[in-house]
């Protein structure tokens, strides 16, 4: 393959600390691939094409995404909030969501296989009543056909999420609840606008984990302001305390324009962690999970016993189909890849009329299996050889030894060449760090030398 290999952007920068060193910072917080954009005009017609149609395998893994637009406060770092929690305003819009639910049900596409799981994000899905969250999940669990072991997940906050809207959320079918967390520190938490104490948040997860009744997991964040090395590891710690079953490590992605750039600027925040700063406190998150035996699961995510799986969190990074569900969800289905409206009114007038909320959609190019793999690779911790080829083509995997030997002398990599299509490319603590990046590389050097296979092909047709 053409690679660059002395692009220190692609391949890192030969360092002996790469961990903190090998590139700038960390660009996004998933890693994509180049998708063809569909006409405005032509998207209802597509849409209706692809849900019209059977699912290519009633055994490939499906998913459903449901989205509550909803938050109380928005936190500092956050680019998801849409509309504070207003009770009118939430009403009507799970009459529309229900709504949605029970006409995309009856489609061929969704009864010609079943879910493996279900997620319902946000926003803030534990604003919604407890009665609303029963009635959400029931219909769910009535109208499409799922797994006997579909996982549903209900995220949200500990804020407000008394007893009654979990015993409420168990009763309709949640089975693994995943609470937003951030940082147990109380002056951590105040700055980032997340509501309760440390000592409120942690007694209401071991309430909850002593229930026994589903995974409670958390999503732990690193680099927030306020949040030193020593707030860190007591974060850690608290994980453990609490009982929880599972944990999520992520790292803090700087962006522009929210509300905590601002206050920074301001002068009312110090700033947030550098790289290098959050590369340590990755480590620590590492090296503190192994020391407790803790079950890694993926780069980033752990599990305290067998309950937790993390099902949805796996399969969205492969080739899994995930029909959006709700104002400012995400999907695709049939290899249409879509992005539902945020505004309300646009969204409840098109699910009244029963068209599809869409205001953004791209088809799938047919080598999306290869980023699917790269994706799920990474995020999993290693690259197999076999996996790759059977999706990119025999002989790929050798073809980029070139780029992955760079890694590998950069110390993101080992690459272990077994014969036999049977080689792996695994990474180091420095390539978990930057699992992102190295995955978005790879990706882009993929989808290039495809796109020069076409234009040459195109020239020799021409020739």
């Amino acid at each position: 393959m053409n690679v660059d290999l002395h692009n220190p952007e692609l391949v890192g920068l030969r360092t002996p600390d790469p961990l903190r060193f090998a590139f700038q910072r960390k660009k996004s917080a998933h890693a994509g691939g180049m998708m063809r954009s569909v006409n405005s005009e032509d998207i209802q017609t597509e849409l209706e094409k692809a849900h019209a149609i059977p699912a290519s395998s009633a055994h490939a893994p499906r998913c459903l995404y449901i989205h509550i637009p909803f938050c109380r406060v928005r936190c500092t770092y956050c680019n998801f909030f849409q509309y504070a929690s207003s009770k009118s305003l939430i009403e009507g819009y799970v009459e529309a969501l229900r709504a949605e639910i029970r006409w995309k049900a009856s489609q061929v596409w969704s009864q010609s296989g079943p879910f493996q799981a279900v997620y319902i994000g946000g926003g803030t899905p534990t604003d919604l009543s407890g009665e609303q969250i029963r009635m959400i999940v029931s219909d769910i669990r009535s109208q499409f056909p799922l797994t006997p072991d579909c996982e549903i997940t209900l995220e949200g906050r500990i804020n407000r999420f008394g007893l009654d809207k979990f015993e409420a959320a168990l009763e309709g079918g949640v089975n693994r609840f995943s609470f937003g967390v951030q940082s147990f520190n109380t002056q951590v938490r105040r700055s980032a606008k997340r509501l309760d104490d440390r000592e409120v948040v942690l007694d209401k997860i071991q309430q909850l984990a002593k229930y026994n009744a589903a995974p409670i997991v958390l999503d732990l964040l690193y680099g927030l302001p306020h949040q030193t090395l020593d707030i860190w590891q007591q974060d850690l710690n608290d994980y453990l305390e609490s009982g929880a079953h599972g944990v999520d490590l992520y790292q803090l992605i700087e962006m522009q324009g929210l509300p905590m750039a601002k206050l920074v600027e301001q002068g009312k925040l110090p700033y947030p962690a550098d790289t290098q700063m959050k590369a340590s406190m990755f480590e620590m998150g590492v090296n503190f999970m192994a020391k407790h035996h803790q079950k890694r699961l993926s780069v980033n995510h752990w599990s305290s016993d067998n309950r937790e799986r993390s099902i949805y969190n796996s399969l969205a990074k492969t080739t899994a189909e995930i029909m959006p569900l709700g104002a400012g969800a995400g999907g695709n289905v049939n290899g249409c890849q879509m992005m539902q409206t945020r505004d309300m009114d646009t969204y409840i007038s098109a699910i009244n009329d029963l068209r599809y909320p869409v205001t953004m959609m791209t088809l799938a190019p047919a080598n999306r299996g290869v980023s699917a793999e790269v994706k799920s690779g990474f995020d999993a911790g290693v690259l197999a050889q076999h996996k790759l080829d059977s999706v990119a083509g025999q002989g790929s995997f050798e073809a980029l030894s070139p780029l992955f030997e760079a890694w590998q002398e950069n110390g993101l990599v080992y690459l272990e060449k077994n014969g036999n299509g049977r080689s792996y490319l695994t990474l180091t603590l420095a390539g978990q760090f930057w699992a992102v990046t190295l995955a978005q590389n790879l990706i882009e050097v993929l989808q290039n030398q495809t796109a020069q296979k076409v234009q040459r092909k195109a020239a020799n047709v021409a020739a």
